[in-house]
């Protein structure tokens, strides 16, 4: 179970752009990450890599504080909004709930919920 403490150290590391850090200092090993109802990835080194590709697609991203966070023995969600600008300077919103399953101290399942028709709708136009 994790303590509010440890929970709020992953969000800060998250909300500061340390995506690929956030992974490999808060996932366990064998940690798994799921969009909606696409199969989860597995792997904590597989997730870094696909966290580093999609930051690497951006010229910017940037996540805000969550709305909210719930923290409830191993269970945690945290609501979150991020914007994305591409390439082109096009700038997307994506909101999305985190639930994530913790062991001891680290994220060993997770699964991002959003309305798929209204993900990454253009914010601003590059």
């Amino acid at each position: 179970m994790p303590s509010r403490k440890r929970v709020d150290q992953f969000i800060q590391a998250v909300v500061h752009g340390d995506h690929a850090d956030a992974i490999k200092n808060f996932y366990h090993v064998d940690a798994t990450m799921q969009e909606n109802r696409e199969p989860p990835r597995r792997g904590r080194d597989n997730l870094i890599a696909h966290e580093k590709r999609a930051m690497d697609r951006l010229q910017e991203m940037k996540t805000h504080p969550p709305e909210t966070v719930l923290v409830d023995g191993d269970h945690v969600m945290i609501m979150w909004t991020f914007d994305a600008t591409d390439k082109n300077g096009v700038t997307r919103r994506l909101n999305e709930i985190s639930h994530q399953i913790w062991s001891a101290d680290g994220i060993m399942k997770e699964r991002f919920v959003y309305d798929s028709a209204t993900a990454w709708q253009v914010l601003e136009q590059g």
